[in-house]
C-alpha cells in the first residue's frame, strides 16, 4: 500500500519526522533529492533531522555537524581521523534518540552510517531504520547482508542486481530504486555534432585519476606517463581532466610538466560536456565509470590500492572474499567483462596506453565496448517512469504506513 499525498502524521501533536544519516558528499545528494520527493508525497511540514551537507541543508535539514568531518577513505586516513569521526556518531546517535523521528535513513558510507543505526537500533529500537545504498556485499564481506537485518527494516538499492544478491545471502527486504544517474542521461549523452566522428582525426581524451588525495597521489603520475605515451602517436590529442575543487591546485601543479597539457575542469557541467565530446577516458575505479558507459565512453579503467588493501588482497589468494570477477560496476552491472582493468602492478603506462590507442580509433575493441554499453538502459531502467528519487520515497512511506506514523 501506498500513500497518498499529503498524508497526515499519526501524531498530531508534532510534525512528522524523518531522521537522515549522511557521512559524504555522495549521501548528500541522494539525501538531498530524496527530502524534496517526501515533501511533495507528504507535505512541506515534514520536520528533518541529523547528518547532512548543502543540498539537504537547502532542503531544511540542521546538521548536527560537518560532514566534511566523516568524508574519509583509505584506511589510513580514516585511522588519523579515527577519534573525531567516533564522536560524530555518538553526537549523530544522542541527537537522532532525542528526535525520536519516525523513521531513520542512513544513507550510504557504511562505516558511519551503519555504526549510528547499529547503536540507535539498541537505544530506540521502536524506530524504523531504512538503508540507502547497499554496502558491496557482492564484492567482499557477503555476511555484512544477514548482519544489516538486525539494525535495517527496508534496504534501498541502486544496482538492479543487488535485491537478489541481499535474498541470496538472508539480506534485508531489498527495493531496487534505480541510479541517479539514470535521471541525467541527457547532461551525458552528447547532442549531434559535439563528439566528432571517426573520421576527424581530432581526438579527445578525458583523464579521470579520482576524487581523492590518495587517489591522486598513486594514479596522477603513471596516468602523466601514459598520456605522454597516447600523445607520441596520437599528435592530435586534445586531454580533458575534470577536478574536484579541493584538488583543483595540486592537479595543475602536478600536470604541468606534461607534455600535452590537459585542460583542468571544474563543476559537474563541464564535466558532462567533457564527457559528451570524449572518445576514450582513462579512469580510476568508481561510479564514474558508469557515468562514462552511459555517456558512451569506451574505456580503461586502472586502480592501486593502499597497503590495507593489497594485504587483504594476497590474503584473497588463499581465502576468496570477492565475489565478483571485476572491480568495474558496468562490468558488474552487465555480467561480462567488456572494459579492461588494471590494478596494481598492472598499472603501468606501457599497459594503459597500448589500450586507449585502440579506443581512441575505429576498432572492434572500441566498438564492442561501445555496443556493450547500450545494455544497460533496459537493466537500469525503472518501472512506472518513476525518478529515482520518487522510487526511494515510495518505500520509506511504505516503511512509516507499516509502521503506523503515517495514515494512507
Amino acid at each position: 500500500m501506498t500513500a497518498k499525498a499529503p498524508c497526515s502524521s499519526a501524531h498530531p501533536d508534532r510534525p512528522l519526522t524523518v531522521g537522515l544519516v549522511v557521512g559524504e558528499e555522495s549521501g548528500d545528494f541522494l539525501g538531498g533529492a530524496l527530502m524534496a520527493s517526501l515533501k511533495a508525497k507528504l507535505g512541506t511540514g515534514l520536520r528533518f533531522c541529523g547528518s547532512g551537507g548543502h543540498r539537504m541543508q537547502a532542503e531544511g535539514l540542521t546538521s548536527v555537524f560537518d560532514i566534511a568531518d566523516t568524508s574519509v577513505m583509505g584506511l589510513t586516513a580514516v585511522l588519523q581521523r579515527l577519534p573525531l569521526i567516533i564522536k560524530r556518531v555518538h553526537q549523530t546517535v544522542d541527537a537522532l534518540v532525542e528526535a525520536d523521528p519516525d523513521v531513520i535513513v542512513i544513507i550510504d558510507s557504511p562505516d558511519f552510517t551503519h555504526n549510528v543505526a547499529k547503536r540507535v537500533r539498541r537505544k530506540a529500537p521502536h524506530i524504523p531504520i531504512v538503508g540507502y545504498v547497499s554496502p558491496s556485499v557482492w564484492v567482499w564481506r557477503p555476511g555484512r547482508a544477514r548482519k544489516m537485518r538486525a539494525y535495517v527494516d527496508a534496504l534501498l538499492a541502486l544496482l538492479p542486481f543487488e535485491p537478489a544478491v541481499h535474498a541470496r545471502l538472508g539480506g534485508p527486504a531489498t527495493h531496487y530504486v534505480g541510479h541517479p544517474l539514470i535521471e541525467h542521461l541527457g547532461d551525458l549523452r552528447p547532442a549531434p555534432g559535439e563528439r566528432s566522428d571517426r573520421d576527424d582525426p581530432h581526438r579527445v581524451l578525458v583523464v579521470l585519476p579520482g576524487s581523492r588525495g590518495s587517489e591522486i597521489e598513486r594514479l596522477l603520475p603513471v596516468f602523466g606517463e601514459t598520456v605522454a605515451r597516447v600523445a607520441a602517436r596520437v599528435p592530435d590529442l586534445e586531454v580533458l581532466l575534470p577536478a574536484v575543487p579541493h584538488l583543483v591546485s595540486r592537479i595543475r601543479q602536478e600536470t604541468a610538466s606534461w607534455p600535452v597539457k590537459p585542460t583542468i575542469l571544474e563543476g559537474e557541467a563541464a564535466k558532462n560536456e567533457a564527457f559528451r565530446r570524449a572518445h576514450a577516458a582513462l579512469a580510476a575505479s568508481g561510479t564514474v565509470t558508469l557515468q562514462l558507459a552511459i555517456a558512451g565512453v569506451p574505456m580503461a579503467v586502472a586502480y592501486k590500492v593502499d597497503w590495507f588493501f593489497r594485504r587483504l588482497k594476497d590474503l584473497n589468494r588463499i581465502i576468496p572474499i570477492a565475489q565478483v570477477t571485476s572491480m568495474v560496476l558496468p562490468n558488474i552491472i552487465l555480467g561480462r567483462n567488456v572494459i579492461p582493468e588494471y590494478l596494481d602492478e598492472q598499472v603501468t603506462p606501457e599497459a594503459l596506453a597500448a589500450r586507449l590507442e585502440t579506443l581512441l580509433t575505429d576498432t572492434e575493441e572500441r566498438r564492442s565496448q561501445v555496443d556493450a554499453f547500450g545494455d544497460l538502459d533496459a537493466i537500469m531502467r525503472l518501472p512506472e517512469s518513476q525518478s529515482q528519487s520518487e522510487a526511494a520515497a515510495r518505500v520509506v512511506i511504505d516503511v512509516l504506513i507499516r509502521a503506523g506514523a503515517v495514515q494512507a
